[in-house]
């Protein structure tokens, strides 16, 4: 059972976000990028199906310089290859990023190719299906739960007040929801075993793509911003709960016109 999991590199969800000169990209200096964390979920369900069933599990990522980070650190936790197209992902929309991924898929040995539900960074959840239509592949999104063997794969979805089976045969997308397993940590042998693994590098030349295949965006960013400051707290005097009560009711008609 081979595997391609497709990761994203963001900023650490505790970095303090300031928005770069040009109002449009965020300013990078000094933040820290980590795996999107829903790319865990990913991994580590790829890297179960290859303990029990053997094969490889091949980490893609598209990006600068620095995503060679996240592939290295996926290698520690139990990846077997890694495939870095490099390329300035940020200046392209989700679509021009699902081109770039389906493109080297298709190179690689795979049955089943994995995502997070979504990128923590952009939050669209656009990427994975994109690549699953590309490929004209059966997708399978928001997965809890999931077995495959013999050339099909059994995924648990949920719904609004239900849980979803669906069955699909390989090659097929999966998006990973958080709940789909426990994602294991690297261990001090799969760091050093990473560290002899050698990253296979492309362009996107080498895809068979032009810069203008990813930039020409039908989704722009015209501008970011920062959501406004908040606001200090209000305390009610509660001795008189009846009181207290009135009060609150009349802050949220009057003054937070919530009503």
């Amino acid at each position: 059972m081979n595997s391609v999991v497709c990761i994203a590199q963001v900023p650490d969800t505790e970095t303090r976000i300031k928005i770069g000169g040009d109002g449009r990209h965020i300013d990078e200096t000094g933040v820290k990028y980590i795996v999107s964390p829903y790319d865990e979920y990913a991994l580590e369900a790829a890297i179960r199906l290859k303990e029990k069933e053997g094969g490889d599990v091949t980490v893609l990522g598209f990006g600068p310089d620095r995503v060679q980070q996240a592939l290295r650190e996926s290698l520690a936790r139990g990846a077997t290859k890694a495939l870095h197209v490099k390329g300035e992902a940020g200046d392209a929309d989700s679509l021009g990023i699902a081109k770039v991924l389906a493109a080297a898929i298709k190179n690689l040995p795979h049955d089943l190719v994995f995502f997070g539900k979504q990128g923590v960074g952009t939050d669209n959840s656009l990427v994975g299906p994109m690549v699953a239509e590309l490929l004209g592949y059966p997708q399978i999104n928001v997965v809890t739960h999931l077995d495959a063997a013999g050339g099909k794969v059994t995924a648990h979805r949920e719904i609004e007040g239900a849980e979803e089976i669906i069955e699909a045969a390989t090659p097929a997308v999966i998006t990973a929801q958080k709940g789909l397993n426990e994602p294991r940590y690297a261990s001090l042998k799969g760091i050093m075993a990473a560290k002899k693994i050698a990253i296979d590098t492309k362009s996107i030349a080498d895809l068979g793509l032009a810069e203008s295949d990813i930039l020409n965006q039908r989704v722009t960013v015209v501008s970011l911003e920062l959501p406004p400051e908040k606001s200090g707290g209000r305390k009610i005097d509660g001795s008189d709960p009846q009181a207290a009560a009135k009060e609150i009711v009349r802050y949220i008609k009057e003054e937070a016109k919530a009503l």
